[in-house]
């Protein structure tokens, strides 16, 4: 179904999934951070993913090359440095909530400091997108990566 709003697409979404898979309505404040980051960095590495394809025909390993710039915690990590002052007082706190939250894991390719901060920057996301806010998360994405309309 295509939907020609970003806003109504993501309530579409949701309420599509809610409907189809039975689920349960979201309340976005009982999740924890980690939870929030985990979902919102499928979302993130979907939004890329389709952002990337949409730019043409390429080969499999191109794209995942393409996007494996785009998805790691340096980069979104830059991007949250980006976007920061753009945040609303609830994006914040759950980016906050996020950097500050015991994932469990130890960082692989990024150092503490940036791990965290990629980690409360998928923590927005997450919450964002339990909000139902999809437009909202695609505007910070557009934002992080400069893109502006002559690209999109």
């Amino acid at each position: 179904m295509r939907v020609s709003s970003l806003e109504g697409f993501s309530m579409d979404f949701l309420e599509i999934l809610e409907q189809q898979l039975k689920l349960k309505p979201f309340k976005t404040n009982t999740y924890s951070p980690i939870a929030l980051a985990y979902i919102g960095d499928s979302i993130y590495d979907l939004v890329i993913r389709t952002w990337v394809l949409s730019q043409g025909a390429k080969a499999v390993g191109r794209i995942h090359k393409e996007v494996s710039g785009y998805v790691n915690a340096n980069a979104q990590a830059q991007i949250y440095h980006r976007i920061s002052d753009q945040l609303s007082d609830a994006e914040i706190a759950a980016f906050k909530r996020g950097r500050n939250a015991k994932s469990g894991s130890t960082p692989k390719n990024a150092d503490l400091k940036t791990y965290k901060t990629a980690t409360g920057f998928e923590a927005v996301l997450g919450y964002l997108y339990m909000e139902g806010q999809m437009a909202r998360i695609i505007e910070l994405i557009r934002m992080g990566l400069a893109i502006d309309d002559t690209e999109a």
